[in-house]
């Protein structure tokens, strides 16, 4: 039985000043740095055998920083394309003493468009509450030359089918370090969501989601905290 473990990631910097990212490559603040150890400290002796993270800095810290409590290896980073790709080969003794880490746009936040930037509450002023309700509360609705949830689990969904299920299909316990809404579609494809159940979704900051798969089957375990397990699945 192997598992998989969701972690988004811990407060950015622009969280903490409310504002839309996306895909601003914003790094994570102090308190998303303790929030990435503190997850990193509970899953300390898990076996993790492989890493997927977003392109987005915030992602990788997070998923680095988790890694950097685990005993499973050295994490290290593949890269797929140039001359990294050839020269960062492992040949030496090590060869075998790491953790590899995959990067993908896939796994990316949902894309927020023109209102990347913006503090929340000022986007409300410019474009009126209601519009910005309806923007990020809506399942197929965009903002200005940005994605829906719908489209952010389009490229996030067949992604997770193609390159994470087979890892976990291998027996291989994986770590998937994303987003707020990348998260929120992976788990809805999981959990068979209604549209309606998944923008109630709150995926916490630096907290992490189990799941174990057997026989092609992915259950729940629940968020893991200090305490335990909360196996609810906060859909407010």
């Amino acid at each position: 039985m192997s598992k998989l473990i969701l972690i988004r990631h811990g407060e950015s910097l622009w969280n903490k000043l409310n504002l839309f990212t996306g895909w601003v490559d914003v790094p994570l603040s102090e308190r998303g740095i303790e929030e990435a150890l503190k997850a990193g400290e509970l899953l300390k002796e898990w076996k993790i055998d492989v890493v997927f993270t977003s392109e987005l800095v915030r992602a990788i810290q997070t998923a680095m920083l988790v890694m950097s409590k685990n005993t499973s290896g050295v994490p290290k980073i593949e890269h797929e394309n140039g001359k990294m790709k050839d020269w960062g080969i492992v040949y030496g003794e090590h060869g075998k003493n790491y953790v590899p880490v995959y990067k993908s746009w896939h796994l990316n936040e949902r894309y927020y468009g023109k209102l990347q930037g913006f503090n929340k509450d000022e986007a409300k002023k410019i474009y009126g509450e209601e519009q910005v309700l309806l923007w990020r509360r809506s399942y197929d609705i965009a903002p200005p030359g940005g994605e829906s949830l719908k489209d952010t689990a389009e490229r996030t969904i067949p992604y997770f089918k193609e390159k994470i299920i087979p890892e976990l299909e291998k027996g291989k316990n994986v770590l998937v370090s994303a987003h707020g809404n990348s998260l929120r579609s992976i788990v809805m494809h999981i959990e068979k969501l209604t549209k309606e159940q998944v923008l109630k979704l709150n995926i916490p900051t630096g907290v992490p989601l189990i799941y174990e798969y057997s026989e092609g089957k992915l259950e729940r375990v629940g968020y893991l905290y200090e305490w335990g397990y909360d196996k609810s699945l906060h859909i407010e």
